[in-house]
């Protein structure tokens, strides 16, 4: 004996010692016959079995070689001694019967022609049961040839149980058959993008059929088995992607109110039928989901309404947004630049952002429009072309046909403006900055630099007549005073020059310094040590200006 005195203790072994109560071995005498019955039955799993056990009283110790059974006979086979086989179900009479999803006519896909295969009659003999004869020839299944049968319950699936695949990675289709010679079956397969194979028999499939897609889209895998008895066949859709890497949304500028416009989504590389659009319109809570890169929707309310599209394809999503003006009414202007300009285009989103800026910038110092009202879109591509849009006050009292009339004078006012060539602006070639964390510590170190330079330097120009080291520039200065103040009157004669009179090269310098401000302050133009190009308007077009032309 094993257990343990409380749960704390750990296990104790127990020997117990009967030789001081039996102090002798069994005999022949101490036994008696004992007959196992079931229920009166003699037969339990097709035996009858008589033990040998000790009869009462007999306080002896048995041997270990004691025969406990001491005969055993088996029993004539009965029904109790089957049970029913796979696929069967006993009725409420006792007999096996098929299951509904069962088809005992079946023959199983290695049973080929030539061969034999056992054909179940919906019984087994329970495991470990000796009975014999009676009903167990009835009951067994025989061997019978396996007939020839056409294919049935072709089954077509991927070896991970997905229906999608990236584009490049190999794809492992795999093919069962319920019924049919699989040795003596034809096997063909149809990927769907246009290559096919074929095998004699379907063991050559066994381990699967390898491809690789090398386009993404939508295919249609279909499989067929045939022998000479028909055919079977199975289609499988798989979807093959490609992960997205940019996307475009195109939308107008500006919509009229209840009027259908046109939104577009170009992403790239553009597969059909495997992308999915998701557009967000407004507020909207719920998305519009389309397979296509366009639609086509109605703006109901004026203002600002913010459209973003989203596209997905396999794991990647991409999403761009765009702001649309709705109006009641507005007018627009086409403007169109000269082929220089073109040179400078290097047709890319932010390009066209910072040149939206400018144009706009310089109509607004030509007009009365608020800033608000005035919107300017490039388009993209080359030649370089714009569209100018003229939005209504939204707080102007008053009727539609008053706000239109504005719109339209304000429009030939802008039309006027640029044909008398009183729009210009200025394009100056700028350094590339780099988003960095360290070229903005670098470009705020050289800010910083600058502003200490030039605080420098005006102090030095305030203060140069109290520094003693640059007494020669002051003397320079006061003579200049003085020669300023002779040349007032126009009557008196002019005194001979000495050497003393000329000008300095420091003096040189800082007139022409003074001279470049006030004519870049009379043009309306900024000054920059790179060198610029000018462009102007001119009946609706932009002309490059040379740096000779007069402002």
């Amino acid at each position: 004996f094993f257990g343990h005195f409380s749960h704390r203790s750990e296990w104790q072994l127990i020997k117990i010692d009967y030789k001081s109560v039996f102090t002798r071995e069994c005999t022949q005498g101490d036994y008696q016959t004992w007959h196992l019955l079931n229920q009166g039955d003699p037969c339990v799993m097709g035996q009858k079995q008589m033990f040998m056990k000790r009869r009462p009283g007999s306080h002896c110790m048995q041997r270990k070689d004691y025969p406990r059974v001491f005969s055993a006979e088996s029993c004539i086979c009965t029904a109790s001694d089957f049970e029913c086989d796979y696929g069967y179900d006993r009725r409420g009479d006792g007999y096996c019967s098929p299951s509904f999803w069962f088809y005992p006519t079946a023959v199983s896909g290695s049973c080929s022609h030539g061969r034999s295969d056992f054909n179940g009659t919906g019984y087994r003999q329970v495991v470990s049961n000796n009975c014999k004869q009676g009903m167990k020839e009835l009951y067994t299944a025989r061997r019978q040839p396996c007939p020839t049968q056409p294919p049935r319950g072709l089954q077509l699936v991927t070896s991970d149980g997905r229906l999608m695949a990236l584009m490049g990675n190999n794809v492992t289709f795999l093919v069962s058959l319920e019924e049919g010679d699989s040795l003596k079956m034809n096997i063909w397969f149809d990927f769907g993008d246009g290559i096919t194979v074929s095998y004699s028999n379907l063991s050559w499939a066994e381990d699967g059929i390898k491809h690789v897609y090398k386009t993404a889209g939508l295919f249609r895998v279909t499989t067929l088995a045939e022998n000479s008895l028909g055919f079977d066949s199975a289609t499988l859709y798989l979807h093959i992607t490609c992960p997205v890497e940019r996307l475009h949304l195109s939308a107008p500028v500006v919509a009229l109110q209840n009027t259908e416009v046109n939104l577009t989504a170009l992403a790239w590389p553009m597969h059909s039928r495997i992308v999915m659009f998701f557009w967000w319109i407004g507020n909207s809570t719920e998305p519009i989901i389309t397979l296509k890169g366009s639609l086509s929707h109605r703006f109901s309310f004026e203002g600002m309404t913010t459209v973003t599209v989203q596209v997905s394809s396999g794991n990647t999503i991409l999403q761009d947004t765009r702001t649309v003006a709705v109006q009641e009414f507005f007018k627009s202007l086409l403007l169109s630049f000269s082929s220089n300009l073109d040179e400078y285009n290097p047709d890319i989103p932010e390009w066209r952002q910072d040149m939206e800026k400018v144009i706009k910038a310089a109509l607004l110092k030509v007009s009365d429009v608020p800033k608000q009202n005035l919107l300017v879109a490039l388009f993209p591509g080359i030649p370089t072309i714009a569209e100018l849009f003229l939005l209504p006050h939204t707080d102007q009292p008053g009727s539609s046909s008053r706000s239109k009339e504005e719109l339209i004078r304000i429009s030939e006012v802008l039309i006027s403006v640029l044909n008398q060539n009183l729009v210009e602006f200025e394009l100056k070639p700028a350094p590339l900055v780099d988003s960095s964390s360290t070229q903005h510590t670098s470009a705020l170190l050289m800010l910083l630099a600058v502003v200490f330079v030039g605080l420098a330097v005006f102090s030095i120009y305030k203060f140069k007549r109290k520094i003693p080291w640059i007494h020669v520039y002051a003397e320079v200065n006061h003579e200049k005073e003085q020669e300023m103040i002779g040349s007032v009157s126009q009557s008196e004669r002019m005194p001979k020059m000495t050497p003393s009179d000329f000008t300095s090269q420091v003096e040189l310098l800082d007139n022409e310094l003074q001279v470049r401000i006030k004519a870049c302050r009379g043009r309306g133009a900024s000054a920059g040590l790179a060198r610029s190009d000018e462009y102007e308007f001119r009946s609706g077009r932009v002309t490059k200006r040379s740096s000779a032309e007069a402002p």
